[in-house]
């Protein structure tokens, strides 16, 4: 079988994509990023090893060595680390990693700068990154109403009203998400999460009050990495928070497990629904 890598950090979508990549006949050599995959995801691969997140030299040669000529990175890892002012010291980087934040970015840190230097370094070193949802095709979102529940009348307002603000905002790289009710934006998605702008959303509209959580990723977004999704666990916090809908960009994000997902949102009575792109 051919070989592929996998560079993965937190969630379930790294199993998602290593099952899709076994599925499709390949051999899946596995960086899991320390501190950041989950223990399971060793058996839907072929090969594992664990390396630093910032250890990227180590990421090159265990790719080379298991024969891989391109390789998907896909999982998260929490983007308040960028920040961290002793990142340096308890991330422990290599020389490599130490020479491309030097060369590259040490003045920009912002997501898909980093994904360009990481991209850039790893073709050098004849393993190119390709799409990350080259093998999850049926986990991405389809335009329109995606389960059993219906937008209400109010949800199905604020996502045509909340839907171009958003377009404008990922296309700013402020974030990838925000939440309206009623024709206001109650939260906008940064440095947090998604997770903790629904949480403020709940705190700010209460349980009772019904709101309309959107999530996308800008038209020219790289798919190499960085892919927005909604899983099981965002489902189950819109809904106790008080949301009522979630409008999701059709073919810019993946839902992890999407037979789960909208089982769950039709069990809570969640509306989940795809959105064009705004041209």
């Amino acid at each position: 079988m051919e070989a592929i890598g996998l560079i993965a950090g937190q969630g379930a979508l790294p199993i998602l994509v290593a099952r899709g990549m076994r599925a499709a006949g390949r051999r899946v050599v596995c960086v899991g990023l320390a501190g950041q995959c989950e223990p399971t995801l060793r058996e839907s691969c072929d090969e594992f090893t664990e390396a630093g997140v910032v250890q990227l030299g180590k990421w090159i040669r265990v790719l080379q060595r298991g024969g891989a000529h391109e390789a998907v990175m896909v999982g998260r890892v929490a983007k308040s680390r960028m920040h961290d002012p002793w990142r340096l010291f308890r991330q422990l980087p290599d020389w490599r990693a130490i020479q491309l934040w030097y060369r590259r970015l040490r003045h920009d840190r912002r997501t898909h700068v980093v994904l360009a230097a990481l991209a850039d370094e790893l073709e050098r070193s004849g393993v190119p990154l390709i799409d990350s949802t080259t093998f999850i095709p049926d986990h991405m979102a389809s335009p329109g109403v995606m389960g059993r529940v219906a937008p209400e009348a109010m949800c199905a307002r604020d996502i045509s009203f909340g839907w171009p603000i958003l377009s404008k905002a990922v296309a700013l790289d402020i974030g990838q998400g925000l939440v309206v009710r009623e024709g206001d934006i109650v939260a906008v998605e940064a440095l947090e999460g998604t997770d903790a702008m629904i949480e403020r959303a709940g705190q700010l509209c209460g349980r009772a009050m019904g709101w309309t959580l959107l999530k996308t990723a800008k038209q020219d977004h790289d798919m190499r990495a960085d892919v927005p999704t909604i899983g099981v666990p965002t489902v189950e916090r819109v809904a106790r928070c008080g949301g009522r809908a979630i409008g999701i960009g059709a073919g810019r994000v993946i839902l992890i497990d999407r037979p789960a997902v909208l089982a769950t949102a039709d069990r809570l009575g969640v509306a989940i629904v795809g959105c064009h792109p705004i041209s």
